[in-house]
């Protein structure tokens, strides 16, 4: 076999692991909070200013 055909073999196979892990990742749960979306935040205490007709 040729070396570069298997240079491109693996550069294939490595692209298709790197797409596989995204799609799968894209579509798994997340487990916990890791950015700052403020899912976690308690809003009960701050007062909405009410508008003056």
């Amino acid at each position: 076999m040729n070396i570069q055909l298997i240079i491109v073999i693996l550069l294939f196979v490595a692209a298709i692991f790197y797409v596989g892990r995204l799609v799968y990742k894209s579509l798994t749960a997340k487990k916990g909070c890791g950015t700052d979306c403020k899912c976690g935040v308690d809003f009960s205490k701050i007062e909405v200013p009410k508008a003056d007709k």
